[in-house]
């Protein structure tokens, strides 16, 4: 890496290209450390920030470029001819997957060593069309070469010391939105498949669920046993990973005051007061009328929002006192909030916003309000976690666990919705 950055210092930007295009075209080369050193010298005024992002993003441009014509070239019959049969075999499978989720993991894989290195290639071997292919990978380029740039720039003098932490943290954050994508593609294209695999399957749940008698209470209360075992061994987990969250919690908070200043303030307290009390009951106000005027089964869909509102809002009680840890001034969001894992308010905002636009997306049949709630949504999500963080009064690891947390939440009443929606349709059918 010295040799590297040796030439870096004398010939900058020709090795940023050269480095990055070499690094796509499978060679390694630490094209991410390059990047972030990179933005150090922008930092230290000698780079141009926007000139670097053009020149890394062209050398990636390159190099992906490349690996896809080469990969174009490597066809199936080419796989036969140097691999046994099971190969062959784990082509087409895999080259079904790929075609399916190709296009978005495109955009995600450069944030992913050894996904990255030969995203390239599949997508010429498996013949995504060079128009798909070059406006996700291009646009997947300028992403990944500008945050980890900035990165630098933002770092500063203490690149070096967080440089690695970071790495693994948008490594996992690329299989996240990985994951998410291919969940995302399955629910819209196999919305139907989903819905009868869920009914056959309470089905049979049903059937063996009467056919236990009096034994279905022992099985409830096993049951809920069961959730509490979950709750408290999530406790000891977090207690056992402490260490680890004090690493996180340093870079993050390093990171958002490097980035944000004191114009920012009068924003974040807006975004906090989203989660008060107030805009809470107004937002299940409007939700409500949403329900009466769009949907099919108000009664039942009001008593999920009583769920997930109301219930929410015990659950993240009950967390945070169960994990009883103190946030850094030894305060909540709130003066009188003692706890603070999780976050009170990017819970709230996961689960009572989530299930607003969940309504909206499921019920409203013009594409333009779906298109524009789901990233007002993200947006709204993504600053209610920063402002905690900003005005010191929550961790970071505080605000990730709200977003957990009320994710699996919000989950659960989800699926029990549409589960509780498939069920009358069940019974009619063993009536008939």
């Amino acid at each position: 890496m010295s040799f590297i950055t040796d030439l870096f210092n004398h010939y900058g930007y020709v090795v940023l290209y050269i480095a990055l295009m070499l690094e796509l075209i499978a060679l390694p080369t630490p094209g991410e450390t390059l990047m972030i050193y990179c933005g150090f010298l922008v930092y230290d005024g000698k780079l141009n920030w926007i000139f670097s992002i053009i020149t890394a993003a062209a050398g990636v441009i390159t190099g992906v470029t490349i690996s896809y014509f080469i990969g174009k070239l490597m066809d199936k019959k080419f796989i036969e001819r140097h691999g046994s049969g099971s190969h062959s075999k784990k082509f087409e499978k895999v080259s079904k997957w790929f075609s399916r989720y190709g296009n978005g993991l495109l955009v995600v894989s450069y944030f992913i060593p050894g996904i990255r290195h030969v995203a390239g290639y599949f997508a010429g071997i498996t013949k995504i069309s060079f128009k798909k292919f070059a406006i996700n990978s291009y646009i997947g380029a300028f992403i990944w070469t500008t945050m980890f740039i900035s990165l630098g720039k933002v770092l500063g003098p203490s690149w070096e010391q967080f440089h690695s932490s970071l790495k693994i943290y948008f490594i996992i954050g690329g299989i996240i939105v990985g994951v998410i994508i291919a969940v995302f593609y399955l629910y819209k294209n196999y919305k139907e498949e989903i819905r009868e695999y869920v009914k056959l399957r309470l089905e049979y749940g049903l059937k063996i669920f009467h056919s236990l008698g009096k034994v279905r209470l022992v099985v409830i209360c096993l049951a809920v046993t069961l959730i509490g075992l979950v709750v408290l061994t999530a406790g000891l987990i977090q207690d056992f990973l402490a260490n680890e969250f004090g690493k996180f919690d340093t870079i993050v908070y390093y990171l958002t005051t490097r980035i944000f200043n004191q114009k920012w303030t009068i924003g974040f307290r807006f975004i906090r007061y989203l989660t008060s009390y107030p805009m809470l009951i107004l937002l299940t106000v409007l939700i409500i009328i949403w329900i009466r005027v769009k949907a099919k089964n108000r009664i039942l869909e009001v008593r999920f929002l009583i769920s997930v509102v109301l219930g929410g809002e015990i659950l993240e009680e009950v967390l945070r006192t169960l994990f009883h840890r103190l946030g850094p001034m030894g305060i909540g969001i709130l003066e009188n909030t003692k706890y603070t894992f999780p976050s009170e308010q990017t819970f709230m905002i996961s689960v009572a916003y989530g299930y607003a636009v969940f309504l909206i997306i499921r019920h409203d049949k013009k594409g333009w309000l779906r298109n524009m709630m789901i990233p007002i949504f993200l947006l709204i999500c993504l600053l209610s976690g920063i402002g905690p963080v900003f005005f010191n009064i929550q961790y970071p690891s505080d605000v990730v666990a709200g977003y957990v947390f009320g994710g699996v939440w919000l989950s659960i009443n989800i699926i029990l919705l549409e589960v509780f929606r498939i069920l009358p349709e069940i019974e009619d059918e063993e009536k008939v």
